[in-house]
């Protein structure tokens, strides 16, 4: 398989807005780095604002995955502006266990920034094959390498990317060990999947959205996060899941990549109107 080819296969994955079903659950899994835990609750302004970072993510993601040059560039910039200031602790240059109580964290770590990236691809690979059916080996590698961007375009690099897919799951099953949700992980989890004010209009659909991230996340985070997992939740959860996959595939596809859509003509308005302000 040609770059052209695995691109297009990472596209097609990609642009499936049903991938979104999985963003709590890689939320999550990011905050059970306690680096991470610990500069999102003392820099981020997620609380007031979760569904604002929530789209800045999903903006940079599209922007690096699908956009022009100019588009990407503009997306790294405005995360690297973002992440300027989230740093603290006894040093900042990650040197600390991920794991560590008192771990460093540094929004310019680039193994902390492995980490996010490799959240989201094994979400999206989970989400993937549960409604669409097992990869053949030659997609998923592409898969695999196509989210390597989303870490090396900031001060992530591709030295420790995995190449294929089996080399993915080894990694991450080791990484897995490594984890430990603080106590500040668990309030940042609580105030995403929570009917906060800043979650209001939505909380029709957070029962839903509990059980699908309960379902998504290894067994040891889903009881270290605090979820009440009973039988009868597993039951809802996957019932919930296979509804969606027996419906997803039929939507037209103007539907199924929308966000996608939606997100890159918001980057390419922002990405004109900084180029007007500069003449």
């Amino acid at each position: 398989m040609d770059a052209q080819d695995e691109r297009a296969v990472f596209r097609a994955h990609g642009a499936e807005a049903v991938l979104l079903l999985g963003g709590a659950a890689a939320i999550l899994l990011q905050l059970a780095d306690p680096r991470v835990a610990r500069g999102v609750a003392r820099h981020s302004d997620f609380a007031s604002r979760p569904l604002d970072r929530l789209i800045g993510t999903l903006d940079y993601v599209y922007a690096v995955g699908f956009g022009d040059a100019e588009i990407a560039a503009a997306a790294v910039r405005r995360v690297n502006a973002r992440h300027a200031p989230v740093r603290g602790g006894v040093g900042t240059q990650g040197v600390d266990a991920p794991g560590a109580s008192n771990a460093a964290y540094s929004a310019f770590d680039a193994d902390a920034q492995r980490w996010v990236a490799s959240t989201l691809l094994a979400v999206a690979l989970d989400i993937h094959e549960r409604v669409y059916g097992p990869l053949q080996a030659t997609d998923a590698d592409a898969i695999v390498r196509g989210y390597a961007p989303l870490g090396f375009r900031l001060q992530g690099t591709r030295e420790g990317w995995p190449e294929t897919r089996a080399e993915f799951d080894a990694w991450w099953n080791a990484r897995l060990g490594t984890l430990r949700v603080t106590d500040e992980a668990r309030q940042v989890a609580r105030t995403l999947l929570s009917t906060s004010d800043a979650l209001r209009g939505l909380s029709v659909l957070l029962p839903p959205v509990r059980l699908v991230t309960a379902e998504l996340l290894p067994p040891a985070l889903r009881e270290a996060f605090g979820f009440r997992w009973t039988p009868r939740a597993r039951r809802v959860a996957r019932a919930w899941l296979a509804g969606v996959a027996a419906v997803w595939p039929w939507l037209p596809r103007i539907v199924r990549h929308a966000p996608m859509r939606v997100s890159l003509h918001r980057a390419r308005r922002r990405y004109a109107e900084r180029e007007h302000r500069g003449r």
